[in-house]
């Protein structure tokens, strides 16, 4: 019998996450999210632009038909996260650093209280 060495972690943990995520942006700089989408995908896109890694997120830029994104794929992060926490972890960086690369604002700036745990 096949095992994963990856534990099945609920969807709606996943949603709880990516929502905690933008509250904590939210309440550090409120200007940061206002303009913004916030998706989940299950999986990313990988036809037009193929790379040996898979994102765990992506930003994409504003046009006349859409507002900024900031897009989560959810499966990718479920299948490095080892526990509950980790994958937490994994959604509020993800989301920080697309959020970043979208506004301009920097990652301690959206993350104040170091809630990526970094090390300085």
């Amino acid at each position: 019998m096949y095992r994963s060495q990856h534990p099945v972690l609920p969807g709606p943990y996943f949603f709880q996450c990516v929502e905690q995520a933008v509250a904590a942006i939210e309440d550090a700089v409120p200007e940061a999210i206002a303009p913004l989408d916030v998706n989940v995908v299950e999986v990313p896109d990988l036809e037009d632009t193929w790379s040996p890694h898979i994102p765990l997120s992506a930003a994409i830029e504003a046009d006349d038909t859409r507002c900024a994104q900031v897009v989560v794929y959810r499966r990718p992060i479920e299948f490095r996260a080892a526990s509950r926490e980790q994958l937490r972890q994994l959604v509020f960086i993800a989301v920080v650093e697309q959020v970043s690369s979208i506004t301009g604002l920097t990652v301690a700036t959206l993350d104040p209280t170091n809630l990526r745990g970094e090390t300085t």
